[in-house]
This record gives C-alpha cells, structure tokens and sequence, in this order.
C-alpha cells in the first residue's frame, strides 16, 4: 500500500510570479502531515502571512516514492572559478520539482543562458544542497 504524506511548501518569493525565492530568503517546507493536518497548517500559515503578497504557500502530496525533492539552483558568478556570485547577483532557486520537472526547468534556464559563460546552474536534491558552497561563500 503506498502511504501519502503531505507538506506545507513556500515562503516569501522575489516578485509574484513565484519562481524565485527572494534574496536573502529561504524556502520552507512544513511536515510531513496527514491532509487534514496539513490543510489546517496551511491554513494558519496563510493566516499570518496574508497581508503580504509576495507570500504563497502550497500544500504538495507526496508517496513514498516522490519524496526527493529537487531544486535548480544557480545563477552569475563573478568569475569562470564559480567560487561566488557577482556583484548585484544573488543565488538563484527554483523548485521544489520531482526530479523530471527539476530537469525540465534545468534545460529551460541554461538555454536561456547559454551565451553567458559565468551563468551556471545545478539540480541538487534537497537534503544535499550547500547553500554557501553554491553560493560561494
């Protein structure tokens, strides 16, 4: 029998179009619960956050074989060394994608990105990102 599990996930974006979150921020993912446990999480987390409109949080159902979450995470660095980010340029992170979609938005970045040779992105699994190794710090 496959157990569902399901997670609270969002925190403030960069701008509404919430694929990015903003700089300085850090995306949250709350669980795992049950549905009606996560619904009213989410439901009190909404609550508190509703007045700011940069704020969306999801609730995402998982089994057990969905649960590696993955992000795209890149952006500029300041040199072909990638050791940090350029100056303005913050640590880009997208997701959480299963891993197909996580791919899927791979491609579409670094297609959009292939003319410019310090723009490098990853897929990283969520238990294994280093953000200050990624980001150069």
């Amino acid at each position: 029998m496959t157990r569902k599990t399901h997670y609270v996930v969002g925190g403030e974006y960069a701008d509404t179009g919430f694929t990015a979150i903003a700089p300085g921020k850090v995306l949250e993912s709350h669980g795992p619960f049950g549905e009606k446990e996560a619904y009213d999480y989410w439901r009190m987390i909404t609550g508190r956050t509703v007045d700011n409109a940069l704020v969306r949080y999801t609730i995402q159902d998982e089994t057990d074989a969905e649960l590696a979450v993955w992000y795209v995470v890149g952006g500029e660095f300041a040199d072909a060394s990638f050791a940090r980010m350029a100056e303005g340029r913050p640590l880009e992170i997208y997701g959480p994608f299963a891993r197909k979609e996580a791919m899927e938005r791979w491609r579409a970045i670094t297609g959009r990105t292939v003319d410019n040779a310090l723009a490098r992105y990853t897929v990283e699994q969520q238990g294994e990102m280093d953000l200050r190794r990624l980001a150069g710090g």
